[in-house]
């Protein structure tokens, strides 16, 4: 279907200020207009479509299944058009790069790397806003997410930025003695976790174990996870790449490995235009990725 054959505009107006605000009166309020105008749009557009968006039975309307699929498209769509309009006349202009990186991908990864950016855009206001839950994208919040997982994010664009597996690691004092090939020997050992994460249990549970973990946990911040495996404080789950270097050196030993194809860290963003700011720092992401 293409532009011509929408619905008119006004109607599409009408009842995306309906689902807005949850009312015909509401509605009318926000569009300037009675809310007699409102409930002829609602229902214009529900002649023009042949279906019902409203449930009429109750007191108050309600949405019907058809209706929560528009709703979803008004959203998006009228979102779409807010953010081109917000480009094209420079509201977003002076808005802060909005980036929701993974706490241990800042810590390992990106902080070390930054100042290169700054240094190349020095104007550039950042927010960087490090969580390991799966952050919302919309318009006017975060642009930027940087996820690691296979891709498969409905809805969004994904870009592998940094492939690399998943490893169990531990200071060589923490296993001495131990038969690591077990997972059932490991759930006894004390663990770190990161904070909103469940990496351990989920690795122990997925091998069979069937108590799970035994040891103690430990949940701390993303940027002291390394720190405390280094320290022997505890087994962990991380990105191969981030201990490459301990690894090599021999202050963590890899006690098991989950190499997977396309598998790493991810360059999340929604679908349609992007803003200058943002296309600045995907291009320099990549080259620093490559480097």
């Amino acid at each position: 279907m293409d532009w011509r054959e929408l619905p008119p505009l006004a109607a599409l107006r009408a009842f995306a200020a309906f689902v807005d605000t949850g009312s015909v009166v509401a509605a009318g309020d926000a569009l300037s207009v009675s809310h007699a105008a409102v409930s002829q749009q609602l229902r214009g557009l529900e002649s023009y479509l042949g279906v019902s968006l409203l449930d009429r039975s109750g007191r108050a309307l309600r949405l019907t299944s058809d209706g929560e699929i528009l709703a979803q498209g008004c959203a998006d769509g009228f979102g779409q058009i807010a953010r081109a309009v917000a480009l094209v006349s420079g509201a977003e202009a002076s808005r802060p790069l909005h980036i929701s990186p993974t706490p241990s991908f800042a810590a390992a990864w990106l902080m070390p790397r930054l100042p290169e950016f700054r240094a190349a855009h020095p104007g550039q206001n950042i927010v960087l806003d490090p969580t390991p839950e799966i952050v919302t994208l919309a318009p006017g919040g975060v642009d930027l997410s940087i996820r690691y997982g296979n891709g498969d994010w409905s809805g969004l664009d994904s870009e592998l930025l940094l492939q690399s597996a998943m490893v169990v690691v531990a200071a060589p004092s923490l296993i001495e003695g131990l038969d690591t090939s077990e997972p059932a020997n490991l759930s006894a050992l004390p663990w770190l976790e990161e904070v909103g994460t469940t990496e351990s249990t989920r690795w122990l549970d997925a091998r069979g174990v069937a108590r799970g973990m035994r040891g103690s946990l430990t949940q701390v911040p993303g940027n002291l996870l390394l720190d405390g495996a280094r320290d022997g404080l505890g087994v962990a789950v991380t990105v191969r790449h981030f201990v490459e270097a301990d690894i090599q050196s021999g202050r963590l030993c890899v006690l098991h490995e989950d190499a997977t194809p396309g598998t790493g860290y991810h360059l999340v963003t929604r679908q349609g235009i992007q803003r200058p700011p943002l296309k600045s720092f995907l291009s320099w992401i990549r080259k620093a990725a490559r480097r």
